[in-house]
C-alpha cells in the first residue's frame, strides 16, 4: 500500500512521515491544493492512500474578511479537489477534522452522529470539509482535538511560561483532551482498515480544562500549580471582540474507534512523554 501525505510540514504531517517513512510527502511547496487544477494534474498513479493534514488553524484570524477567505479555502474547498483526485484514481480519502464542527452544548462526550453546528468561520469551514471528504467513494474523516506536536502549540507555550517564571490565566471552563500528533498518527494508521465513515480519536483519559493542562504542564516542569489561576472563557476574551466563539464542550466519544481496535494512550502520560522531551531539548 503507497500512502501520499497532504500537508507534511505540519505537526500532525510530521508525525505521520515519521510513523510512515514511505509515505510519499507533499508540502505546501510540492502541492497547491487549493488549486483544482493542480491537484488534478498531480501524479497520483501507485497511491492507495491520500491523508490530508493540512489545514488553515488560525481560528480567531478567520473571523476576518481575508481569513475566512483563507480558511474556506483550504479548509473546505481543497477537500472537494482531493476527494475528486481520490475517486479518479481509486485512492482512500483520510481528511482530519476537528470538534470546532459543533457548538460544544451538549453535556455529554459528543458522537460522531451529532449533527453539525459550528460557531465560528474556522469551524464551518472545516464542517464544510467533512463534506466534501464524504464525496469520496472510500474516505475515513478522524475528528480529533487540541493537538499538541513537534511545533508551536499550547503545551510548549505552557513550558515557556514556567521557564520565565510566569503565573499565567488560562481558561477553566473549556473542556476536552488533549491529543499527541505521535499518538494520532498512530491512530489513523491502525484505522486505515476501518469501513468508510467518521470516526472520533483523541488521547483517552478524564476529560480537562485548558487551566488543569496548565497546571499538570507546570507540575512536571517543576513548577506550582498553585500558580496558575483559572477564569472563564467569557472573561478571557472580553477585550478581544473579534476572536472566534469556542465550543465549551470538546470531549469527543470515543467508542467507535475504539470498537475498531484503536485507543490511544491517557494524555497524562503522552502529556509527561512530551515535557520530558521538551526540557531535553
Amino acid at each position: 500500500m503507497t500512502t501520499a501525505i497532504v500537508g507534511a510540514g505540519g505537526q500532525l504531517g510530521r508525525a505521520l512521515t515519521a510513523r510512515l517513512p514511505d509515505a510519499v510527502a507533499l508540502y505546501r511547496a510540492d502541492l497547491d491544493i487549493t488549486d483544482p487544477a493542480a491537484v488534478g494534474s498531480h501524479d497520483w498513479s501507485g497511491v492507495d492512500v491520500l491523508i490530508n493534514a493540512a489545514a488553515s488553524t488560525d481560528v480567531d484570524g478567520a473571523e476576518t474578511p481575508e481569513g475566512r477567505v483563507v480558511a474556506w479555502a483550504a479548509n473546505a474547498t481543497a477537500v472537494a479537489h482531493l476527494a475528486a483526485a481520490a475517486n479518479t484514481h481509486r485512492m482512500t480519502l483520510v481528511h482530519i477534522s476537528s470538534e470546532y464542527v459543533f457548538d460544544g452544548t451538549v453535556t455529554d462526550p459528543i458522537v460522531e452522529e451529532t449533527p453539525l453546528c459550528p460557531l465560528s468561520c474556522y469551524g464551518a469551514a472545516k464542517a464544510a470539509g467533512e463534506i466534501a471528504a464524504t464525496l469520496a467513494a472510500r474516505h475515513l474523516v478522524v475528528r480529533t482535538t487540541w493537538v499538541m506536536g513537534d511545533g508551536d502549540n499550547f503545551v510548549r507555550t505552557m513550558l515557556g511560561l514556567a521557564a520565565r517564571g510566569v503565573s499565567p490565566t488560562v481558561v477553566d471552563d473549556q473542556i476536552g483532551r488533549p491529543t499527541f500528533a505521535d499518538d494520532l498518527a498512530a491512530g489513523i494508521v491502525a484505522l486505515l482498515g476501518a469501513p468508510s465513515g467518521v470516526y472520533h480519536l483523541t488521547n483517552t483519559g478524564e476529560p480537562a480544562s485548558w487551566a488543569d493542562i496548565t497546571r499538570a504542564t507546570f507540575t512536571l516542569a517543576g513548577r506550582d500549580p498553585a500558580d496558575v489561576t483559572g477564569t472563564t472563557t467569557a472573561a478571557y476574551f472580553a477585550d478581544k471582540p473579534h476572536a472566534a466563539r469556542r465550543p465549551l464542550n470538546s470531549v469527543l466519544d470515543l467508542t467507535k474507534a475504539a470498537a475498531a481496535g484503536v485507543t490511544l494512550p491517557p494524555w497524562r502520560e503522552s502529556l509527561a512523554a512530551y515535557v520530558k522531551l521538551e526540557l531535553g531539548r
